[in-house]
């Protein structure tokens, strides 16, 4: 094959050293399979390849793709990585792997409802009980459970790698909650764009169809045969690793995301709290591991399952898909046996081959890799997270004397397996072309009695060129899997949230998951501390511009200390400029103004009002548009940006100004566009009710304490500017009342004017209006305390002049007493509201204990 000068480019030096390449020869000459793909892809010579690898990242990151990786020092959502040039399969060799995976997973069907039930295959030694009995995904508790669906396992994901025979061996079983089809989703729509022209050309198989039937699945699961079936997403939380996809799927098929505390059990059915009382849930899609899922018989320290929830799939009232228990097949004790068992179920060979495992609970087999530990790799039948799995060549002569003495004690619970060659595929780094390793993940669905596989699938590769650690939490990247048909693809429009055809009703407020109601209101009231703290202090810090920070000057200016005081009030980060009985008030000043910005860790500061912000914006995250996740995103880059500058000694008020201007102007753009992204009846109106009680306690604060007082008047009128100037007021003012600024005519602006969008009559009212159109709690015929409280502070709000409330008491040091305590009234009412509605919507505590203790190893 002649190379033209940009493909060389692309591919100059490629091979370190010889191993199996999916696309190149050992003599670099370019696979059959590959050929046309890679004459479109080296053809584009690397600058374009370079541009397209810039708008895949763009594509990925403005749809906010992330993937979580504990304890990384940069941050929970790392961005997810895909890789411009796919993985490559023809559909002849498709078909081959395709039906070996149908064979497997029928396979392992049969062998789940084998050790759930009759348990042949134990009681004929086809295999030893010691596998089954002595692995941590085997569930007692499961023992006999008959299931709703034609198959035990409805998904299955199989991660498979190329073997030293040029075939595809199959290298782990995943059963419990099957990760990574989101993401493959969204590989294909990133790369599909990028290369669309390329895809078409080489007719790349579509993968939308699979995604059909699998929403067809979960709609037929349903155990009373419901046409439009209550159907769930059950997630650990936004804290997992792979929760971007948990709300991929549930924003694809529309379908409620919810996390233990959404749900509950009642009278032998599952139920799902919403903000009117209980739903009735008819199919459960989890993404929670087996012995989590219910706290009364499992695991007793878990939150992230439903207690009963066993019990109820017992008596067939709901449909858990995956059922809990199928984790004892992610088993690789089982693997050895794998060939008996296909041959007593179906009389068949494996048509899939697998990596060479030796367990150690045979004692020809224990002797044999006990003999030769360096040849091997080490490791538990069952996937832990606290056991790392050992490669023999690796270890000195102390640690092998170690896993040895493991191996002895315990030898059931471990294999030995024939090291890996991974085979390497290209991937684009630098503008060349490197091999790296490669393990692509394949997916099958229940359909009627068999099972479809997708035509793709998920496909990571190391991070570094010769690595042969394979994993996104190690820093792997994923390309899009491409199966190429020999026919041409015609384009197939899917409606995602379709289920079929009868018509359907819009979701009301009523059905929403009490955690998502309770995540929207909360990012309302998150939204709005952040960005009223904000204004305000970039207020004060442009009042201190011109000064040097001395603690001596400001004590002699009224305004200044007034606005100090009023900073560490307004956001709580006490004791700060005001002390308390054991601490007196800092003296640097401009130190405590950049931590009250910049510091996360200070409770109260501006970044860490954000961090909380996005923590229930995140866990919301399949309500928001792409354009929300843009600004979002933009959000995140200025939270990093203050976090490396906290330390920054020289850091100018200039500089802290610019931040706090781009943050101003980010929240009122995502402010907008949340009211694009949803409607009120879908939990919009618990993000106004958040927002907008937020802002009316925050009014309440900034009037108490930059107008209660009288001063003379400089100082007043001062004051006065400022508390325009914070809420963005002051060309309202001038243009309304063309005046000097006067305490009464301020007050009429910002606390009764019902016409002004700030104003706290108007907050109020809306509140009042927001608040009745919440649906009542089951069995409550009266107004409920959340609706007394707002009608009586509307109602105090409304009864009040400026002329009684200006009225000061000269005895009293000045102070505006009825004013004051109209604010405190108020205050405490609002302060009402919010614990009330906590308490009738977002209540999430249930006791749990069990009988009798039990054990389960993490």
């Amino acid at each position: 094959m002649v190379l033209s000068t940009e493909e060389e480019m692309v591919i100059k030096d490629y091979f370190q050293e010889h191993s199996y390449d999916e696309m190149f020869s050992s003599e670099m000459v370019i696979k059959p399979a590959w050929k046309n793909i890679s004459d479109s892809l080296l053809g584009m010579g690397s600058k374009e390849l370079v541009s397209r690898q810039k708008d895949i990242d763009w594509m990925l990151s403005e749809n906010g793709v992330t993937y979580n990786v504990y304890n990384d020092p940069k941050g929970l959502n790392r961005p997810w990585n895909l890789n411009i040039i796919p993985f490559v399969l023809q559909e002849t060799e498709w078909k081959r792997i395709e039906k070996g995976l149908k064979q497997r997973v029928h396979l392992l069907d049969l062998v789940v409802k084998d050790i759930y039930s009759k348990r042949e295959l134990i009681k004929k030694g086809i295999i030893p009980s010691e596998i089954v009995y002595g692995h941590r995904g085997f569930l007692r508790q499961c023992d006999q459970i008959k299931y709703n669906t034609p198959k035990n396992i409805s998904i299955y994901a199989s991660d498979l790698s190329r073997g030293p025979d040029g075939r595809m061996w199959v290298v782990n079983d995943r059963t419990q909650a099957p990760s990574g089809m989101g993401y493959s989703l969204e590989n294909r729509a990133a790369a599909g764009n990028v290369l669309s022209e390329i895809y078409k050309k080489n007719n790349v198989k579509g993968i939308e169809g699979f995604f059909h039937d699998f929403n067809q699945l979960l709609v037929k699961s349903s155990p009373d045969g419901k046409l439009n079936p209550s159907i769930v997403i059950l997630t650990p939380g936004p804290h997992n690793e792979t929760y971007f996809e948990h709300a991929y799927i549930s924003s694809y098929f529309g379908y409620p995301l919810v996390r233990g505390n959404d749900l509950i059990v009642r009278d032998g059915f599952l139920w799902m709290k919403s903000l009117k009382g209980l739903k009735k849930v008819d199919v459960v899609l989890r993404r929670v591991d087996d012995v989590f899922m219910d706290p009364l018989e499992l695991r007793e320290d878990s939150y992230l399952g439903v207690t009963g929830l066993l019990d109820v799939v017992r008596r067939q009232n709901v449909t858990v898909i995956n059922p809990v228990g199928t984790g004892v097949i992610e088993n690789s004790g089982l693997i050895p046996f794998m060939p008996a068992i296909a041959k007593y179920f179906l009389n068949e060979e494996l048509l899939l081959p697998q990596i060479a495992t030796w367990w150690c609970g045979q004692h020809n087999e224990r002797q044999h890799v006990l003999d030769n530990i360096s040849n091997y790799v080490i490791k538990r039948i069952d996937r832990s997270h606290r056991e790392d799995i050992v490669f023999g060549e690796l270890l000195n002569e102390e640690e092998k004397l170690k896993i040895k003495n493991k191996i002895t004690k315990n030898p059931y619970l471990y294999v030995a397996q024939e090291k890996i060659t991974f085979s390497t595929i290209p991937n684009f780094n630098d503008g060349q072309l490197e091999p790296r390793n490669m393990v692509c993940r394949a997916f099958a669905i229940a359909k009627g009695d068999t099972y479809e596989v997708m035509p793709g699938g998920l496909v990571r590769v190391s991070p570094e060129v010769a690595s042969l650690r394979i994993s996104n939490q190690r820093g792997g990247t994923s390309k899009d899997f491409c199966v190429l048909s020999a026919n041409n693809e015609v384009d197939v429009t899917i409606y995602p949230s379709w289920q079929n055809a009868q018509k359907t009703t819009a979701a009301k407020l009523e059905d929403l998951p009490s955690m998502t109601a309770e995540n929207l209101y909360w990012t309302g009231r998150y939204m709005s501390r952040a960005l009223v703290t904000s204004r305000f202090l970039r207020m004060v810090l442009k009042k201190f511009a011109n000064t040097d920070f001395e603690i001596e000057a400001i004590e002699d200016n009224k305004k200044l200390r007034t606005l100090l005081h009023a900073v560490t009030e307004l956001t709580n980060t006490f004791p700060g400029f005001i002390g308390n009985t054991k601490q007196r008030p800092v003296l640097d000043i401009k130190k405590e103004l950049c931590a009250v910005i910049l510091d996360k860790n200070k409770q109260g500061s501006l970044a860490n009002t954000l961090a909380m912000f996005s923590n229930s914006y995140y866990a919301i995250r399949n309500l928001w548009s792409t354009d929300m996740w843009r600004v979002f995103d933009s959000i995140q880059k200025l939270c990093s940006m203050m976090e490396e500058r906290k330390t920054d000694k020289d850091i100018s008020i200039k500089s802290i100004l610019k931040i706090l201007d781009q943050l101003i102007t980010k929240l009122i753009a995502i402010m907008g566009l949340i009211e694009e992204s949803i409607l009120v009846n879908q939990g919009l109106l618990l993000y106004f009710i958040g927002l907008n009680l937020e802002s009316g306690i925050f009014n309440i604060k900034k009037l108490d304490l930059l107008t209660t007082k009288v001063t003379d008047e400089d100082t007043e009128y001062n004051l006065l500017e400022c508390l325009l100037n914070s809420q963005e007021s002051l060309n309202i003012y001038r243009y309304g009342y063309r005046s000097y600024i006067t305490i009464e005519n301020t007050l009429s602006l910002v606390l009764l004017n019902p016409e002004y969008g700030r104003s706290l009559m108007y907050l109020l009212s809306r509140l009042n209006k927001d608040i009745n159109r919440l649906p009542p709690p089951e069995q409550l015929i009266s107004l409920n305390n959340s609706q007394k409280y707002i009608y009586d502070a509307y109602s105090k709000l409304k009864s009040v002049s400026v002329e009684t409330l200006i009225i000061s008491n000269q005895e009293r040091n000045e102070l505006r007493e009825n004013l004051k305590y109209l604010l405190v009234e108020l205050d405490v009412l609002l302060n009402g509201v919010s614990i009330e509605i906590t308490n009738i919507y977002f209540n999430h505590i249930s006791g749990q204990n069990q009988l009798s203790s039990q054990s389960f190893p993490n």
